[in-house]
Formats: C-alpha cells, structure tokens, sequence
C-alpha cells in the first residue's frame, strides 16, 4: 500500500481546519485523509469530462484548443462536467462553448477510464445538423475536418484518439455499441 492516498495532497480537514492524517478507516481498504480531529474521512473520486464526436456530411467537427493542456493541439468537443448537470447536458454545453454549435447527441460511444489524470471520459455520438459553428473561448480554431485528412498525431489526448477511432470504426461496420477502454 503507498504511503498516502492517490490524487491531490491534502493538509487540513475540509469541516473543521484540523490537520489530517492518513489512514484506512474501519471497513476501507483505501488510504484515506482523516481528520485528526474530527475523524471526517476526505473521499476524492475521479472527475468526469463528458464530450462528443459530431459528423456532418462525412467530416468531424474538431478543435483546436486554446488552453493548457496540449493547448494547439486538436480534440472533440468535451470538457469537465459541472454539478446539476447530466453527462449529456454536460456534453452539449462543452459543444456550444468551445464550438459554438449545437449538435443532436447519439448513442453512448466509449468510456475511457483515465487512471493517471483520475478521470473518466464520455463520449457520445454526434449529429451536426447544419454546418454552423464558431470559435469558442477555449478554441483557437474549429472546422469540420474529413474523415481521412484528421492529423492524428495533431489530437491533444490519447482518449480523444481512442473516441475518434472508435467512432470510425463502428461507423464503417455499421454497428453502434459503448467501447470501454482504460488508459494507465
């Protein structure tokens, strides 16, 4: 067992400010931050980023994103879901703020388990109904790219890639079903 817990170090208690030791509580078999004061237990669980693959006339709507990290590079629209909102709605606002467009979201299309970052990413499929889009905040640059002209090794994260090819792959076997995968 490591010597603290995975994710963010922690000092203090969240309730009472007391610092916080490390330990497995009774009944857990995580390493845990517990107050040394008021034995409250600092659960940290992944974050999910929620996103999709939108297709119009045979090309991916793709951007190139304008913050760190990978800032430059190319991804689908996605971003960290906020509290109050669905995996969907979380994917469809990703969609208006970074592309400025609104899209008809599909079926789940993968789930990729994002060990190192603590993170889960959702992807949906996408349908752009008209070709109408716009540079976002976080974007440097949006535009519908064909299907064989994607610069693969201009695509910001490795779940991006894992989305992008999936989404491909079902859609020339003309099968639709949630790809799991993990990334260490």
């Amino acid at each position: 067992m490591a010597d603290k817990p995975l994710g963010t170090e922690v000092c203090f208690c969240t309730q009472c400010g007391s610092p916080v030791t490390t330990l497995s509580p009774a009944g857990d078999h995580h390493l845990r931050y517990v107050c040394s004061e008021c034995d409250h237990v600092l659960y940290e669980n992944p974050k999910i980023v929620a996103g999709c693959v939108p297709e119009h006339d045979g090309q991916i709507l793709l951007c190139k994103r304008a913050i760190e990290p990978r800032s430059g590079y190319w991804t689908v629209p996605a971003g960290f879901m906020e509290l109050g909102e669905t995996v969907a709605e979380a994917a469809l606002r990703e969609t208006r703020e970074e592309a400025c467009a609104e899209v008809e979201l599909g079926s789940l299309l993968a789930i990729v388990n994002v060990m190192r970052a603590g993170q889960v990413h959702v992807f949906y499929r996408a349908r752009l109904p008209a070709p109408e889009f716009a540079v976002g905040e976080e974007s440097l640059e949006v535009r519908l790219v064909p299907i064989d002209a994607i610069q693969w090794e201009d695509i910001a994260f490795p779940s991006i890639t894992i989305a992008l090819r999936e989404y491909l792959r079902q859609r020339s076997a003309g099968t639709d079903c949630v790809h799991t995968e993990t990334v260490r």
